[in-house]
């Protein structure tokens, strides 16, 4: 079965920038659309971005827009979140999810459309 894993998350300060992994195996992440979702404690789950099978399409999270890039590596079966110039208010869990089942590319970032997710890797930005 599809499994994600990310990683790359860590403690950085604000402005700073990482680089976020999302590595698939059991299957292969071309026909899929991958998302970002984070969620900090207390807070609701909310979207940050997502991408199209192909790579052509993406979205974000107006709370993101212009700082991040979400890109992906269909060779790699690897999909990337690049982060920059973060914020504090940027701190949470970050999760990878793939949907398996919507056949065409929405641009939605609803977690309840994506049915397989990685572990989340942790995000913090302080001073």
């Amino acid at each position: 079965q599809l499994q994600l894993v990310e990683s790359g998350g860590g403690l950085v300060q604000p402005g700073g920038s990482l680089r976020l992994s999302c590595a698939a195996s059991g299957s292969t992440l071309d026909y899929y659309t991958i998302g970002w979702f984070r969620q900090a404690p207390g807070k609701e789950r909310e979207g940050v971005s997502c991408i199209s099978s192909s790579g052509s399409r993406t979205n974000y999270a107006d709370s993101v827009k212009g700082r991040f890039t979400i890109s992906r590596d269909n060779a790699k079966n690897t999909v990337y979140l690049q982060m920059n110039s973060l914020k504090p208010e940027d701190t949470a869990v970050y999760y990878c999810a793939a949907d398996t089942r919507i056949k065409y590319y929405s641009g939605r970032l609803l977690g309840r459309e994506y049915d397989y997710w990685g572990q989340g890797t942790q995000v913090t930005v302080s001073s």
